[in-house]
């Protein structure tokens, strides 16, 4: 059976394993049924006995609220359609730092990078970074070691055919 993701549709399925077992049906028919192990079940009818429909509720998911509202959060990702330069950085570049100096700006929210970087690849973003070359490099000799030292390091296939054994 598919998870179900919502606290209304899980506390639905306990009520109805629950409603079951008190109708008749074996806790191991219920489980198999509902994809849940047996001692789930029993749980379940356990906790109904000592609380009634309103303990088989789901519970709150622990953790801290978000500081940005989700107006906030959603006004965030808009400014990433805009270039940095419109936001008063000096080049066309979004970093996580950026994005943290930004909304500690506009907001008086300060996040650290890293876990700015996380929320931003969460909602789909990803570094991006601009490639460029290093001022050191010298084409000409990387085309020359190309040419005459990639063909010896490269990997050999192996010979086809007849083997030893």
């Amino acid at each position: 059976m598919e998870a179900i993701r919502t606290r209304a549709g899980q506390a639905a399925r306990r009520t109805l394993a629950v409603e079951r077992v008190r109708s008749g049906v074996s806790t191991a028919h219920v489980a198999a049924v509902l994809g849940v192990h047996v001692e789930t079940v029993r749980l379940w009818v356990r906790t109904h006995k000592t609380g009634g429909t309103a303990a088989l509720a789901g519970k709150p998911h622990p953790g801290r609220r978000s500081f940005l509202t989700k107006a906030q959060q959603a006004r965030v990702l808009k400014w990433l359609a805009d270039p940095p330069t419109a936001h008063g950085f000096r080049t066309d570049l979004w970093t996580a730092g950026r994005v943290a100096e930004l909304i500690k700006r506009r907001f008086g929210v300060a996040y650290h990078p890293g876990y700015l970087r996380e929320w931003l690849s969460k909602r789909g973003y990803s570094p991006q970074k601009p490639a460029r070359p290093a001022r050191e490099r010298k084409p000409d000799a990387v085309a020359g070691w190309v040419r005459a030292d990639w063909p010896r390091v490269q990997k050999k296939r192996r010979p086809t055919g007849l083997t030893s054994s």
